[in-house]
């Protein structure tokens, strides 16, 4: 089985349930996985499966505990075409920038030469009151990839 590790970016604790609810399938399956909410990159191993849970705050910007890795990432990292990821984006589409954050870490790992398994998850607050339940059955649907 697979090392995964979640990489959280949250505001109010919402990417924290799911990302907990994700963690208890995957280890569910066998995998052994660590959660990252204040993730730096010398924390992270890119032999390890990355996923990605973050909501978006303002005007489609990244939660404060992702910024720093983000910024990191932009700023030192070299190609990572070895690094396999997801991502799950948390929004609310009554915002002109729906799920931003999501958009930006997913546009970095892409120029980082990073390979997605599946496509970004987005869930939208106005219509999914519990989005742990969509990213579950997004996760179960590409699980056997990792």
């Amino acid at each position: 089985m697979a090392a995964v590790d979640i990489i959280i970016g949250s505001v109010y604790g919402s990417a924290v349930l799911v990302a907990e609810t994700l963690e208890q399938a995957l280890t569910e399956a066998g995998h052994r996985v660590q959660l990252h909410e204040d993730a730096v990159l010398a924390d992270l191993d890119t032999g390890h499966f990355w996923l990605f849970v973050t909501s978006t705050t303002g005007q489609g910007d990244l939660p404060p505990n992702l910024l720093p890795l983000f910024e990191e990432m932009r700023e030192c990292c070299p190609p990572m075409p070895q690094l396999r990821y997801a991502l799950v984006a948390l929004g609310d589409s009554s915002y002109d920038n729906f799920c931003g954050a999501g958009r930006q870490v997913d546009e970095l790992l892409q120029e980082l030469q990073a390979q997605a398994v599946t496509e970004r998850l987005q869930v939208d607050a106005t219509e999914t009151l519990e989005p742990e339940e969509p990213a579950l059955v997004w996760l179960k649907g590409w699980m056997a990839q990792i």
